[in-house]
Formats: C-alpha cells, sequence, structure tokens
C-alpha cells in the first residue's frame, strides 16, 4: 500500500527530470537560440554589419550611437565584444510569448561563470536580440 502511494510522486518526478533534459535540448534547437548563437558568430568573424542586424533596429541605431560615443570604429567595436563573448555558450531555457522570447544562458565570462538573459523580438519575420544582460551572481 505504501509502495502505491510513493509510485504517483515518484513517476512525477521522474518525467519533471526528463521534462528538463527535453527542454534543454530543445532550447538549443529553437528558432530564437539559433539567431543568437549566429549573433555570436558574427563577433568571432568580426562581421560587424552581421552583428548589427542580429539585433533589432532601435538596438542597433543604440549600438551605432554608443560606438560613436565611445570613439571606436566597428572593427575596434567587434573586438570589444569578441573579449566580452561568453565562452562555453550553453542556452538552458526559451520562453516564447508571440513575437517575444526570453532566453536563458550560461557561459563563462572573463573566465568566471555566469548566466544570462536574452530578450528577443521578432522583427520583419526574423527573430532578433533586443537586450542582453549576463551576471556572475549566484
Amino acid at each position: 500500500m505504501r509502495l502505491s502511494r510513493l509510485t504517483p510522486v515518484f513517476l512525477c518526478l521522474l518525467a519533471l527530470l526528463a521534462g528538463s533534459a527535453a527542454r534543454a535540448a530543445d532550447a538549443k534547437d529553437s528558432p530564437q537560440a539559433k539567431a543568437y548563437i549566429a549573433m555570436w558568430k558574427a563577433v568571432e568573424t568580426g562581421d560587424y554589419e552581421a552583428y548589427k542586424k542580429a539585433h533589432t533596429k532601435e538596438t542597433a541605431k543604440q549600438m551605432d550611437q554608443q560606438t560613436k560615443e565611445m570613439k571606436m570604429d566597428s572593427k575596434k567595436t567587434m573586438e570589444f565584444m569578441k573579449d566580452m563573448a561568453p565562452k562555453d555558450l550553453k542556452i538552458t531555457n526559451v520562453k516564447v510569448d508571440g513575437k517575444k522570447a526570453t532566453l536563458e544562458a550560461t557561459g563563462k565570462v572573463g573566465g568566471e561563470a555566469n548566466k544570462g538573459t536574452v530578450s528577443m523580438e521578432q522583427e520583419d519575420g526574423q527573430w532578433k536580440v533586443a537586450k542582453e544582460s549576463w551576471t556572475n551572481a549566484k
């Protein structure tokens, strides 16, 4: 009798664990994750225009303004971004709400474990980065 009460609890826990693993696998294969990873590939290759196109129009406009204010050209901007890029990037979760999505990620920034949150928007039929933040807080 005791076993019969524990079995549903055990099955629920097992389903929850299996679901978490499946969500992580699905997350990295989502269109949003692929768009975000493509943005970092543009950084790796130093392609400023592709990097800008991976962002929403508003964010790209802000990037141009910041680059100008910092008196940096596109090459220096890409070098800076390459230094700041998370290493061992893993997309751990994707939440989609219509034309907006939030990615959760992990990676190492400056050799330190970090967690990232990425806000994305669908613009002109493509998923684009609107904002991202990384923290080493646990």
